[in-house]
């Protein structure tokens, strides 16, 4: 397996991992896969949100609203560098409601990733809103 792949391979199960993660409001499961300075821009209103800590507590806020949405992303392609320990994840978003099926909200993303101390954080993500 050359590293690109392997390279594919680990981000891909990142990513279902920190899916696993929100669905079950696991915060405790995201914070090791952020980067300290990890951004995320959102969809809809382009707002940024900077750092592992304000991110978690985002997400706390979205875990304790009633009721919930459930957002998933599902990598499409992952684009390993050959020069760096990085890797460029594009693919689709969605936010379903609880225990229903027909999204709320749906779009694109992209994502940056970096392998530090061995293992691969996320530092930054992008997102769009398209419905």
């Amino acid at each position: 397996m050359n590293s690109s792949t392997s390279a594919d391979l680990a981000i891909r199960l990142r990513r279902a991992a920190f899916n696993r993660a929100l669905a079950d409001g696991d915060l405790a499961a995201i914070g090791p896969i952020l980067a300290p300075g990890v951004i995320l821009v959102t969809g809809t209103d382009s707002a940024v949100i900077t750092g592992r800590k304000a991110q978690l507590t985002a997400w706390k806020r979205e875990f304790a609203a009633r009721p919930r949405t459930i957002y998933t992303r599902t990598p499409e392609v992952v684009t390993g560098s050959s020069v760096e320990p990085i890797v460029m994840e594009t693919g689709r978003w969605q936010g379903v409601p609880e225990g229903g099926d027909t999204p709320l909200a749906s779009g694109l993303y992209s994502a940056k990733w970096r392998e530090l101390g061995g293992e691969w954080s996320l530092l930054a993500e992008l997102f769009v809103t398209l419905a």
